[in-house]
């Protein structure tokens, strides 16, 4: 029986797509070849990365709309170094809200004069400011809409006439928003849409060329768009399983469906944490993701009973990131209502035996 998996990434997938994806490494498309040994240049692993592009474009709503979607190498942290070489001139701003916050605006201070509006660093990231303000000249807007490591997520983003750049790294796809709001989103497969190895890039073409600087070619976005995100060999594998997990997404119902989902999942969460008086949430209330649920146990002398349950019950990936302990529950949109219940039973189980 397959553990029920709240691993903060790479993340759970479906079913059907792991089993889609294990037979296409024995036999790729019914031609005897494996999908990992195919030439990334073939017409079926082309029809792949197409499908993957498109589908991206369709479940975020911005179909002909002027976008285009990519996916590239070097992760989520990469694109912290590509958005500032490609839009980043004079002065950018920045919302530090958490870890990979502050490290895209290290990479940023690189390429020109940077402001940080707000930052809940002080506070352990524990929230996420509100009021703040939004240089207007300004090249760009920098955000992370979902902390994974502290638990927070935005719930609303500014209204700006500056560009609006949002690293969606660990909620992309679970929830709906006007996609059309933001000028450039970028999120690392592994966290809600397939295995580590790539990264979708989704970009308005026309906030690009307005840089002064030469930018080397691989760090290009004009590049990547003009060679149909094929300008280098792509992860093969990582662009299949992410086709097959959009495919996924789109058959149950697309982002309006998943997100009632993982509304439940985090609901009845939550309410655990609050109700249950051996445990407490991180992060402000009014704040707290709906992807990584982060909480402590209040009596340490219990963490250890509390850990043989719920690894007796099947539960992984559990353990808080190393930087804050506690633990740390990802609610990815593969993950099941079940096994969220799973995990409030033994909470409760823990409760009645302490």
């Amino acid at each position: 029986m397959k553990k029920h998996n709240f691993s903060a990434g790479p993340c759970i997938l479906p079913d059907e797509v792991l089993k889609k994806a294990s037979d296409a490494i024995i036999n790729f498309n019914n031609d005897n070849l494996s999908l990992i040994e195919i030439s990334h240049r073939s017409k079926p692993f082309v029809n792949v990365i197409e499908n993957a592009r498109n589908l991206a474009l369709e479940l975020l709503g911005l179909e002909n709309k002027g976008y285009d979607a990519l996916f590239l190498q070097g992760g989520a942290s990469s694109q912290f170094l590509m958005t500032a070489y490609n839009l980043l001139d004079k002065k950018a701003a920045y919302l530090n809200t958490g870890t990979w916050s502050s490290k895209a605006i290290k990479e940023a201070s690189l390429f020109g004069d940077l402001v940080e509006v707000a930052s809940s660093k002080k506070e352990n990231f524990s929230y996420i400011p509100k009021k703040y303000e939004i240089p207007l000249d300004a090249d760009y807007f920098h955000c992370t809409s979902n902390n994974t490591i502290y638990g927070t997520q935005m719930k609303s983003f500014p209204k700006t006439q500056v560009p609006l750049v949002c690293d969606m790294s660990s909620d992309i796809f679970s929830r709906q928003l006007n996609f059309s709001e933001f000028d450039l989103i970028y999120a690392g497969a592994q966290k809600n849409m397939g295995p580590a190895g790539t990264t979708l890039v989704v970009i308005k073409k026309n906030i690009l060329g307005k840089v002064k600087r030469k930018i080397p070619s691989m760090l290009n976005y004009k590049t990547h768009i003009e060679k149909d995100s094929m300008f280098n060999t792509p992860s093969v594998f990582a662009v299949y399983v992410s086709m097959l997990t959009l495919e996924w997404l789109k058959k149950i119902g697309g982002i309006s469906f998943i997100e009632k989902v993982n509304q439940k999942k985090s609901t009845l969460l939550y309410n655990e944490i609050d109700r249950n008086p051996l445990f407490s949430g991180i992060v402000n209330v009014e704040d707290r993701s709906h992807m990584n649920a982060t909480f402590t146990i209040k009596n340490d002398s219990l963490a250890k009973k509390f850990d043989e349950l719920w690894k007796e019950a099947g539960i992984n990936g559990l353990n808080g990131h190393r930087s804050i302990g506690g633990y740390r529950a990802s609610m990815y949109n593969a993950l099941p209502l079940y096994s969220v219940q799973v995990l409030v039973d033994v909470m409760q189980e823990l409760e009645k035996k302490a």
